[in-house]
């Protein structure tokens, strides 16, 4: 039904709102102008009819709203049109490449997204009797089975929904194994060259962090880290490859000094990307790892949709792992979701989370590891790398690359603001790359580059992409080099100009009225 009080012209597109463009509606040819839904719709009308509410008293007593909610009544045109326009502002991963380094987002197979619709998956319930939902308990054990084939380890905890979650359940397990030994060891070694989320899980599981340095070569510090070793060192957090975008060549070595100190070894897979199929982290001593299924195996990222990241654990730290598991007996799959239930799950540290994981990451991961077998896998790895180093070496020449000679990068490349001309920075680049129709690569991480600038093409971008955003890039960087002011206030033809990110962040500007007054929140 239609809104009497709503019309084509919008009184609140005051000409402050208008971009400056010289167009009476703001907006851009195909690029539409949108105001807040607030602006759009009335607070006293409704876009359907609905009859009067019977008078009630609440149970919820003081807990009752007791005024109008002030929500704007739309009609379902406007609504689908405010909802259509805004979601044409977005960046996705089906429009573009996503150079985000540190962050793994390529191409969700349309296979997988199939797979995971399928009826007994896509309206699955996690409290079905369990003879119910013997396919899907037989989805996460086969996947369960390949995590732990592809990492060499020993057991995989499948519940974690996410990568620093899965540090989480790795890091309880290690507390959990100290204290079955006896020993109250409270402090983690952490990389400079380690994801930022590794101290962050450690503190929040109650340990010391200290830091580890990381060599001019953008690697961990072997010497300064087998120094720091002692009684009261619970292990060492280290990403490998690692936020340099390097392959951490003395990982065995590292482990080895780390087990003969009494220490574990947890590795953060978020970029296993890189080394699927080609490298077993078991191989290299690590203890646990968690492997983030919307990176490595394709399930939505960027795409849109919820992260799940298992744990793989060492044969030292499978005891401690999580509840529950998934076990075949007597050819049906069973659910042990209790730490008395068989010996060898009794020294469980408890649940990370109510049920099972997240069922449709499972399938579509699962569905892309059979799909690409291991000659598949192991050219995701060989093709992500070639990717990466192709777009280093293409820009070096333009852009500082401060470990261009520490020889072939991994998964993503690594540049710096140095050498752009004074008073430009990274944030100038990456504003510029939205002018030319690219979401901006990492920025500023990892803190041990001044300005850094971290891009990862993933292994799904074909040359013809990679050239196009090499071209685009290399553009904004000479004119940043150049010192071309123009560049200082880009973006100029995003939906939005320049903002004040900070600004917004600690202080939104979060206005409310009362129904029938005009509210705005900005």
């Amino acid at each position: 039904m239609s809104n009497p009080n709503s019309s084509g012209w919008r009184p609140e597109m005051t000409p402050e709102r208008r971009s400056n463009d010289g167009t009476h509606t703001g907006n851009r040819a195909l690029m539409l102008e949108e105001a807040l839904i607030f602006e759009i719709g009335s607070l006293d009308t409704t876009g359907v009819d609905f009859a009067d509410a019977p008078s009630a008293t609440s149970r919820l007593g003081d807990l009752s709203r007791n005024r109008d909610i002030g929500l704007p009544g739309l009609s379902e045109p406007e609504a689908v049109r405010h909802y259509t326009r805004l979601s044409r502002q977005n960046y996705a991963i089906d429009l573009g490449l996503f150079p985000l380094g540190s962050c793994t987002m390529k191409h969700n197979p349309r296979l997988n997204e199939r797979m995971a619709r399928l009826p007994g998956f896509a309206d699955i319930h996690p409290l079905q009797p369990v003879d119910t939902v013997q396919g899907a308990l037989e989805v996460i054990d086969q996947l369960a089975h390949w995590l732990v084939t592809l990492t060499g380890m020993h057991a995989v905890a499948m519940s974690p929904k996410a990568g620093a979650h899965g540090e989480l359940c790795g890091i309880l397990a290690i507390k959990a194994a100290l204290e079955k030994r006896g020993e109250d060891r409270r402090v983690i070694l952490v990389p400079e060259s380690a994801h930022g989320t590794n101290p962050a899980t450690a503190a929040f599981a109650g340990f010391t962090v200290e830091d580890i340095p990381a060599t001019p070569d953008g690697r961990v510090d072997v010497d300064a880290l087998k120094a720091r070793l002692g009684p009261d060192v619970a292990g060492v957090m280290i990403t490998n490859p690692n936020t340099c975008g390097l392959f951490e060549r003395d990982l065995k070595t590292i482990s080895d000094a780390v087990h003969d100190a009494g220490g574990y070894v947890y590795c953060d897979g978020a970029n296993f990307n890189a080394i699927v199929g080609r490298v077993r982290p078991g191989d290299l001593g690590v203890d646990a790892m968690h492997i983030n299924l919307h990176k490595t195996f394709s399930t939505p990222h960027g795409g849109g949709g919820p992260g799940s990241g298992p744990v793989v654990l060492s044969q030292a730290l499978a005891p401690f792992a999580p509840l529950p598991f998934v076990e075949r007996q007597d050819g049906k799959f069973v659910l042990i979701e209790e730490e008395t239930a068989g010996e060898h799950h009794g020294d469980s540290f408890g649940r990370m989370v109510s049920f099972h994981g997240q069922m449709g990451m499972f399938t579509r991961a699962l569905t892309y590891i059979l799909s690409h077998g291991a000659d598949g896998l192991r050219q995701v790895a060989e093709d992500s790398v070639l990717n990466a180093n192709y777009v280093l070496r293409a820009l070096e020449d333009v852009l500082d690359a401060p470990f261009a000679n520490s020889g072939p990068c991994m998964h993503e490349a690594i540049f710096s603001d140095k050498g752009l001309a004074e008073g430009f920075s990274t944030l100038d680049i990456a504003k510029g790359l939205i002018d030319e129709g690219f979401h901006p690569m990492t920025v500023y991480f990892p803190l041990v580059v001044h300005g850094a600038m971290l891009v990862e093409p993933t292994e799904t971008e074909s040359k013809a992409a990679l050239d196009q955003f090499i071209g685009a890039f290399r553009s904004v960087a000479q004119r940043a080099r150049a010192g071309d002011q123009a560049l200082k206030s880009a973006p100029h033809f995003a939906p939005r100009r320049r903002l004040d990110e900070t600004l917004a962040a600690r202080k939104p500007v979060l206005v409310w009225k009362e129904p029938g007054q005009a509210q705005a929140a900005e």
